[in-house]
Formats: C-alpha cells, structure tokens, sequence
C-alpha cells in the first residue's frame, strides 16, 4: 500500500517545510528543474516522518474527560492517585522544609532534572526519574532564583549580592559581580545567553561561553521581578509595575514592545510553546491572554496569579496563595477552568513549573516543593534529538558540542525571526521639495558661518584671510545643492529635446533644433 493511501493530509502537512513555492514564473530552466526535484524530495521525507510518527509513536495525551454533570475542576489528587499507575504516582509527592523556604523550582529541557532553590540558601538538584537527590548545598545567604544552564551539569543562582555558577557537584565556577543584586534569571538556550535583572531595574545578557557581557541596559520602569523568554524568538519580556510590559533583544538599548497590559502592577506572566499566545496577570486580578501576532487581548479571565506557567500541550497554570487553578483550551478556542488544586493552609506559592514530557506540575511555597499530577499536560513522544531524558553520558557530551556549533548569534533575536535570510525592499527616493532644498541650504550656509577658526601665527591670521576662508567654507557648503539643482535642470532640458525630436519624423530629425522651445 502506498504511504499516500494510508496517511491523511494534516498529518503529512505537519511535517513539510512551509509551503512549496511557484515555480512557474522562473525563467531559469535549470533552476526550475533543481528547485522541483528538491521540493519533490521534500514531499518524499514528510510523507516518511508522517509514516513514522503513525506507527512508531502511538502515545497519544489524555485528559480528564467528566460524565454526566460531573466537573473536571472538582477531581482531587487523592482521586487521581487511586487510578493511575505504581511509577506515576511516585510523582505525586511533598517535601515539607519549612525552615529554608520558600522555594523556586526549574526543569531542565528534558524533564529528567529539577533545581530547587530555598530563600533561606539551601540549593539542591534531584534526579526526577529515580528521585535521587544528586547534590545539595547550604551558600548561607539568600538566594532568589535558580535556573538550569544548556544541561544539568551546570546552573546560576541570583544570590544575595551576586550570581554565581555551579556545577552539578556544587562547586562555585563563577562569581558574576556585573549583574548585580538580581531578583530572576533567565537562559536562553538557543543563544547561550544568561539573562538577569536586578533590583535597580537593570537588564543584563552574559555570553555563558565566552564570558562576554553582551548588553546591559536600564529599563528607566522601576524594580521588577517579573521576567519570562519568549521561546519562540528568544525576546525577553518584562512586567512592570506600571501595568506594561517591555519585550527587549540584547542588540537595542531600547525595548521592541511596550504595551500596557493591566491597569495595576504585573504580578506574572508566561509565553505558550508555539510562542504567539501570552498570558499576564495583574494586581487588579485580572489573567489576560494575548495574541502577539496582533497585540490584542483574545481573552479576559477573572481571578488573580502570582506565577503563571504553560505546559507544552497549552495548558495554563495559575498559582495565587494557596490554590493552583488550572486552564485549558477548548473547541471554541477560549480557555475553561480545567482543574484545581488546594494546598495545605499556609502555604503560600511562590512558582509553578510544569515538567516537559510528563504529566506533572512542580509547585515552589513557603513550606518547601510539591508535585501534582495534571492528566494531558506533557508531551507523551519526545524527539531525542531535541531532548532525551534517557541519554548517557557520550549523548550528552556530543549534544553539548553540537549546540556549541548551531549556537545562535545575538543579533538573531527579534520579534519575526522568520525575516532572516530574506531580502529587504528597495524603497524608492523621494525627492525632497523647493522649500525642503532651500531649507536644508540654509541649514548648511549657517552651519558653515559657524565653524571657527585657529588663530594662526606669522601674519595668516589676518581679517582679510579669515573673511576668505569663511566665504569658501560657505560657497562649499552650497556646491552640493548648486550641482544638484544644474543636473535637474539639464535633465528636464535633456527630456524636452528628446520631445521634440519624437514630434518629427525620422526623416527630418536630424534638422531639428538644439535648443528645447521656451
């Protein structure tokens, strides 16, 4: 049977490279024929990917699906736990520390790594596949956030006074003194950039390979401890307590974006994976998402978020207090409440986390770290070429060599990264009026009168040398509009003559008159 036959159109179309191009209006016949093979090529291998993924990935997501006029939303964990399997309720667990909280949490890309990170110092990594506790350390200062670099043999912890980078045994690698006090990390992985902003409103990006403090700007909004990457183009966006949010790059001093969001202070916000959707959160309790494509709020949900986070199926996590609230898309596009969870009272939440490739989602409080189960929040296939929670040492190693070698240069990030490579319109000269002319001659004239002159010895400073050198300054500040306005006007002689002479015929052209009719 044919792959044709047994694949449906969706399926082969999610594994094309864009849509094919007309090559009909190419006049090259040999670029024709190159560009129809390799299209034709390209045809071939997502039709086999689509093949692929049909038998060698069966894993499908499942969600909570409620009977009846059962709700979703009212399904408890302690519900869940009795249904599911021996390895996934190991996920479901609490780590009560309340001495050294509250606490932040990080995942690393494949989901295999978690990073904790306690206000009071305590900083640990955990092995989330044999829960192992790999390393954990005490610093004996305050630290605000932790985040995982391109692997988890190293990660950045904003300390008291400055961050710092560890590796996986613990050991303090490097001391960043230039960002400062900084209240949230952020990696881009893609660009090998550490971003941070301190408490003084100051936005750094750090080369983690070369060490090269790449940009560092004043945002000139305040403090704010707000910070999220958008994943589809590497923009770093901030949420200030203006209620706007700032999207910068490290190659402009200035932001890309700033938009006003909420009429208070921006308490949270979270990019989705496919990096259009943007969900913010405000003090005048508010959740609103937006569609980046159009800077337009799409929808408007009630209740307020201290953190926000999207799982990579879409799902919205919203934690407030002690309640985490989950959201999820429906058929009509709009976000529903999904399901929810109540912590122990008391608990006060500081960061929610979903885990990449699970069904889980990691919850930061006052009182220590917790995993929950949230059905058809994670990707049930992963790509080991893009993340393998299963790879060994020689994988790892040769992963991390290869995204040395595709590791993006700063100057890639922007708000349409998709207009790399291709080529900028030619825009036609406008040609500046009279008065445009005659004012920009005048600008030059008295900028010329201007220029002062060195007192020169040995009789070269006399007035009537200095009076020359002031007229010819001035008569070279007008040449370039003297030469532009004799070329117009020879050219407007040029295309009188040429009227003339299409007025006779051929015959008698050549007894034409040199001089255009006044």
């Amino acid at each position: 049977m044919e792959i044709s036959e047994e694949l449906d159109a969706p399926e082969v179309k999610k594994f094309l490279r864009g849509k094919a191009p007309n090559l009909e209006v190419l006049q090259d016949k040999k670029l024709k024929g190159q560009l129809s093979v390799r299209e034709e090529f390209y045809g071939i291998s997502a039709k086999a990917a689509a093949k692929a993924a049909k038998w060698l990935m069966p894993s499908e997501g499942g969600f909570l699906e409620a009977e009846g006029l059962e709700k979703t939303w009212r399904i408890k964990q302690e519900a869940i736990a009795k249904e599911v399997d021996v390895l996934s309720s190991r996920n479901q667990y609490d780590i009560v520390l309340p001495d050294l909280g509250p606490y932040t949490v990080d995942f690393t890309s494949s989901g295999r790594y978690m990073a904790v990170a306690g206000r009071k110092g305590h900083l640990a990594i955990v092995d989330m596949q044999n829960m192992n506790l790999i390393r954990e350390m005490q610093v004996r200062e305050t630290v605000r956030d932790a985040v995982f670099l391109h692997n988890e043999l190293f990660f950045a912890a904003a300390q008291k006074k400055y961050t710092y980078i560890y590796n996986r045994d613990g050991t303090e690698l490097h001391c960043l003194r230039e960002h400062g006090a900084v209240l949230k990390l952020q990696f881009l992985k893609n660009h090998f950039l550490l971003a941070s902003i301190n408490k003084f409103g100051q936005l750094h990006y750090q080369d983690v390979t070369t060490g090269e403090m790449i940009g560092n700007f004043r945002t000139g909004l305040g403090r704010t401890n707000v910070m999220e990457v958008n994943p589809f183009n590497g923009v770093v966006a901030l949420g200030h307590s203006g209620g706007t949010v700032t999207m910068w790059k490290p190659s402009a001093v200035n932001p890309l974006v700033k938009m006003l969001c909420h009429h208070g202070a921006v308490s949270a916000m979270a990019f989705h994976p496919n990096g259009h959707l943007m969900a913010t959160s405000g003090k005048e309790r508010k959740i609103k998402l937006w569609d980046l494509r159009k800077f337009e709020v799409l929808q408007t949900l009630p209740g307020h978020a201290k953190t926000l986070d999207f799982s990579q199926k879409g799902l919205l996590a919203a934690g407030t207090g002690s309640y985490v609230q989950i959201f999820r898309e429906t058929e009509s596009q709009n976000y529903s409440r999904y399901m929810g969870h109540s912590m122990a009272k008391g608990y006060q939440i500081g960061k929610v986390s979903f885990r990449p490739y699970e069904d889980v989602l990691g919850i930061g409080h006052s009182m220590g770290w917790s995993s929950i189960l949230i059905p058809g929040s994670g990707e049930p296939n992963f790509d080991s070429w893009v993340a393998n929670p299963f790879e060994t040492p020689k994988q790892r190693r040769e992963k991390e060599v290869h995204s040395l070698l595709d590791k993006l240069p700063p100057e890639t990030i922007m708000l349409d990264p998709s207009k790399i490579g291709t080529v900028r319109p030619s825009k036609k000269k406008e040609k500046p009026t009279k008065q445009e002319r005659e004012a920009n001659k005048e600008a030059a004239v008295e900028a010329a009168k201007g220029i002062t002159m060195k007192k020169k010895t040995k009789g070269r400073s006399k007035p009537s040398k200095i009076s020359k050198k002031k007229q010819d300054n001035i008569l070279r500040a007008k040449r370039p509009f003297l030469e532009q306005q004799t070329h117009e006007e020879m050219s407007k002689k040029q295309k009188l003559i040429s009227e003339n002479k299409e007025e006779l015929p051929v015959s008698l052209q050549r007894f034409a008159s040199k001089k255009p009719k006044s």
